[in-house]
């Protein structure tokens, strides 16, 4: 498909990654799940890796942008050419493009005008012709753009954007001596150099991708003080009170090692008036990074202010929103579940290459399980991995009659309650007496960790597994200390549930404010780099698409061994 096709079809081509549902693509293209369903008849029913389907163009329009799927042959440099729009605003548009990922397939938003600011640039001009400046003498023609300044530009930086010197935008723009501020509008005075070279000019040659990532690499800037809000409903809700004490730990270890940290803590009610109050403070718009909110209906208008000030907003707990998928800023820690089932089933299969699958199903199972039970069916079948169906209530001759002695069978209920446990636990305990030459194991969710309390002997003797992104064995070490530490703090324990909030807190703002502190702007390229062991959460980010935020992808399995070991199975 050309340039020429993308731009009047009115679709372009997306093609499918691992842990992608209709839904988050849905949400990633801001279209609908039936536009998609119309252009691609039977993907309702199965998607997969790999394959490539239509997205509609036009509804996708919303922000006066266009999506492009990078064919064969084209460059950063030819796309400016073939968009009229610089490089820069390419670049500032995908914050997860680089030279390394500019490659075919891949999807980058185009904005429609250089910087995705020329409106408000048009509105500078008009209120500037509607006066005469006292301060710049006039030129003819007068300005040739406006240009609203960004955090961190400098005048090299504009002055290096439009191909001027630096002397040419003072003196266009006198009150620069002063300094520049963020929001200020600059005339871009004539004459200005091409920011692209013409394609005709063959004479030239047209700088590689390499060169022009790098032009628009923005430079390093170190942080000597780090400025964290977090806003959560303290008040409401006793376990934000736990996570920020976790927090205040981390905080305390690391200004222990000479790290700077202003920490500002706000109440955030439920109503959207005790959000905006907050907003309004002017320390607001000088954090470094923001931890919330934990209620659903604030994450939207907090992700827009995060956005607008190029704050990093870290969300700490379940989020039904979709916001990661359009806003660069934000940091999900507990995964869209689609990406995290997809994890699941690649590790269940590394683990349990020859396996028979015995699904248990339950009487009671949620949307969450429906959806983890068919991919997990979809993605055995592909392997070659049996399966067997049977009820919750079978009998123990029953689940005997599903075992294979040449197999690695694998139990698996489909529901995560407690009440499925003590249903399945005494027939299973039974066959695994009676049969003990047969291997088998019980398999099981997150949710599962919260009940070892009453179910600890039995997951030991029916050899069970469960999959997580939480999990702490109080026995090790790290978890000992900082369970002592959190006594001595706050002469409490922390309440037993999943996840344990105080240690949440620790991990999460341990990992973010060292990160912080250690590369400064420079903390996404380095995420991969961050070596530290978390207490109880595990940590692994990845970008959704080349505009959107990091999702954790981070699964282990946690296994309780016949030999009543238990074993944190780690596949990185």
């Amino acid at each position: 498909m050309s340039i020429h096709a993308q731009e009047n079809q009115s679709y372009f081509l997306h093609t499918i990654e691992k842990g992608q549902s209709l839904y988050s693509i849905s949400s990633m293209y801001g279209v609908s799940q039936s536009d998609i369903i119309q252009l691609n008849p039977g993907c309702e029913e199965k998607i997969y890796a790999g394959q490539t389907i239509k997205i509609p163009q036009k509804k996708t329009a919303q922000k006066d942008e266009t999506f492009h799927t990078i064919q064969a042959g084209e460059t950063l440099y030819k796309l400016t050419t073939m968009y009229h729009i610089s490089a820069k605003a390419i670049c500032e548009a995908n914050p997860g493009l680089s030279a390394e990922n500019f490659r075919i397939g891949q999807v980058i938003r185009i904005p429609s005008e250089d910087e995705g600011e020329q409106e408000e640039g048009r509105k500078g001009k008009v209120e500037e012709n509607k006066a005469t400046s006292a301060i710049q003498a006039p030129v003819k023609p007068r300005c040739k753009d406006m240009h609203k300044v960004k955090r961190r530009e400098t005048i090299f930086s504009v002055s290096r954007e439009y191909g001027i010197t630096e002397q040419e935008l003072i003196d266009a723009n006198p009150e620069l001596k002063q300094g520049m501020k963020k929001g200020q509008f600059l005339c871009i005075p004539y004459p200005v150099a091409k920011t692209v070279v013409p394609e005709e000019n063959k004479n030239i040659i047209p700088p590689t991708d390499k060169e022009l990532f790098q032009a628009n690499k923005e430079k390093p800037e170190r942080i000597s003080t780090i400025k964290a809000a977090i806003l959560l409903p303290f008040i409401q809700d006793k376990r934000m009170v736990e996570y920020y004490e976790g927090f205040l730990m981390a905080v305390d270890s690391l200004k222990r090692t000479g790290i700077s940290i202003d920490l500002y803590a706000y109440n955030c009610g439920e109503d959207k008036a005790s959000l905006n109050s907050i907003l309004a403070k002017d320390e607001m718009k000088k954090m470094n990074i923001i931890f919330g909110p934990s209620q659903s209906q604030h994450t939207k208008t907090l992700a827009e202010f995060a956005k607008k000030h190029d704050i990093r907003m870290i969300i700490p707990f379940s989020s039904k929103e979709d916001e990661v998928f359009n806003n660069p800023f934000i940091y999900q820690i507990n995964t869209p579940q689609s990406y995290l089932y997809s994890e699941v089933y690649e590790h269940f299969t590394r683990q349990f290459p020859d396996a028979n699958v015995i699904i248990l199903e339950a009487a009671n199972t949620d949307k969450d399980k429906i959806e983890f039970i068919k991919g997990l069916k979809q993605e055995l079948k592909n392997k070659g991995i049996p399966v067997k169906t049977l009820q919750e209530t079978a009998t123990a001759e029953m689940l005997k009659n599903a075992l294979r002695n040449d197999k690695e069978n694998i139990f698996i209920p489909t529901s995560d309650s407690d009440v499925t446990l003590i249903k399945i636990i005494p027939q299973l305990t039974l066959v695994k007496r009676e049969n003990p030459e047969i291997p088998f194991h019980l398999f099981g969710y997150p949710k599962w960790q919260t009940y070892t309390k009453n179910h600890l002997d039995s997951f030991f003797e029916l050899d069970t597994y469960f999959y997580s992104s939480f999990y702490t064995n109080n026995l090790l070490p790290a978890a000992i200390n900082f369970i002592k530490a959190y006594h001595k703090w706050y002469s409490k324990d922390m309440v037993i549930n999943y996840p344990q909030y105080g240690m949440l807190g620790f991990d999460t703002g341990f990992f973010f404010l060292k990160g912080l502190s250690k590369y400064g702007s420079e903390l996404e390229k380095n995420l991969s780099n961050m070596d530290l062991t978390p207490i109880q959460t595990g940590f692994k980010f990845q970008r959704v698409n080349n505009w959107g935020g990091f999702i954790n992808k981070k699964v282990f399995f946690v296994h309780f061994t016949k030999d009543y070991e238990l074993v944190k199975l780690d596949f990185e």
